[in-house]
């Protein structure tokens, strides 16, 4: 597998019942299972939210869903398959979120993650989030999450919308 081969698409809401699995399976383990489908197709079918796939032929092999709600994104989800780890999915899928919350005029994007889920948190940072928070016990009491964020603007600043110059082309 090349990463050229592996292509991102906006999630429908058929693939619910697959993204909750994986989230099962790859984030939510030893925590209970809290993003089962019909949540999942919530998330699909909110027009405030966004979610990407990561395909490898048919296969599904990542996916991430970002709520744009306002000023602050947050990233909810964001899981890569064992067999497809440590190949620039998650990386790609990163970016993807970031430029869609930059053109959404989102001012900050937002993500936690289990304090010791090194992966995640070399992926972020990579992306451009810092820590900014450690939250004891965020994880069914038990485990301490990691608080990241990645400014886009300043808050509050709303960008200009871009406009032709003045006077028409030149000839």
């Amino acid at each position: 597998m090349k990463l050229t081969d592996i292509t991102l698409r906006l999630a429908r809401r058929s693939d619910a019942a697959t993204l909750a699995a994986m989230s099962r399976d790859l984030v939510e383990t030893g925590l209970g299972w809290h993003y089962r489908p019909a949540r999942v197709a919530r998330f699909l079918d909110d027009p405030d939210t966004v979610t990407v796939i990561a395909s490898d032929r048919d296969r599904t092999v990542g996916f991430a869903i970002m709520r744009l709600p306002g000023e602050r994104a947050h990233v909810v989800l964001l899981a890569v398959r064992a067999s497809h780890q440590q190949r620039g999915i998650g990386r790609r899928m990163t970016e993807w979120l970031v430029r869609t919350a930059a053109t959404a005029g989102v001012a900050s994007v937002h993500v936690e993650l289990r304090a010791g889920n090194r992966a995640a948190h070399a992926l972020y940072r990579a992306a451009g989030f810092t820590e900014t928070l450690r939250l004891e016990g965020y994880y069914g009491g038990r485990e301490t999450a990691v608080r990241m964020m990645r400014l886009l603007r300043l808050p509050g600043i709303v960008p200009q919308a871009w406009t032709p110059p003045a006077g028409g082309r030149k000839q």
